[in-house]
């Protein structure tokens, strides 16, 4: 039986709760919804990118691929891509921002869907992503 191995980065704090910011079984990757909070500082308390859509839907990519690294997967592993937006308004400018970070980085581009939800004050987007490692 394959072992499933927890995954945290170097750029991530200990979740809130007990869950694991991803986790990898045999070829198989989750990564946990993530929000775009920059890297993780000793004596800092998680802190949001920006204010912006643009600046927390680019930190949260980062945010996902790093722990798609961490577990040996790439973008070009990603079968399903989750978007949460906290305004049905901000579709657009999400899309727009989602389609310039992904011209160069996948050959071809992982499913998709986009669900609106409530997030704690202040976020505005959580990605989650499925991957099948090779």
């Amino acid at each position: 039986m394959t072992e499933k191995t927890a995954l945290t980065p170097k750029t991530h704090t200990t979740p809130p709760a007990k869950f694991s910011h991803g986790v990898r079984k045999g070829n198989i990757l989750q990564v946990a919804g993530q929000v775009g909070f920059l890297p993780a500082e000793d004596g800092r308390p998680p802190t949001p990118a920006g204010p912006t859509l643009r600046e927390q839907t680019l930190q949260t990519l980062a945010n996902v691929e790093a722990i798609l690294e961490e577990g040996g997967a790439s973008w070009e592993d990603a079968m399903m891509i989750r978007v949460y937006l906290t305004d049905v308004d901000h579709f657009a400018e999400m899309n727009a921002i989602y389609n310039e970070y992904f011209e160069n980085r996948a050959e071809v581009p992982a499913a998709r869907t986009t669900v609106y939800v409530g997030l704690p004050a202040g976020l505005l987007i959580e990605i989650d992503a499925l991957a099948v490692l090779s």
